[in-house]
């Protein structure tokens, strides 16, 4: 959470719930996946994709 809120910035509270239910394996993805996000549409896409 503090790497998403540092690279693009607060999130929607429901962002931060849907994140805090993510497996370990995915937020491992994510973890590499936010180093190309820019915006906080890059996340919403990013997790349509799950």
């Amino acid at each position: 959470m503090r790497l998403l809120k540092r690279k693009i910035g607060s999130l929607a509270p429901k962002l931060e719930v849907r994140i805090s239910q993510l497996p370990t394996n995915q937020l491992e993805d994510l973890a590499e996946a936010l180093l190309d996000f820019y915006i906080e549409g890059d996340l919403v896409a990013w997790l349509a994709t799950l």
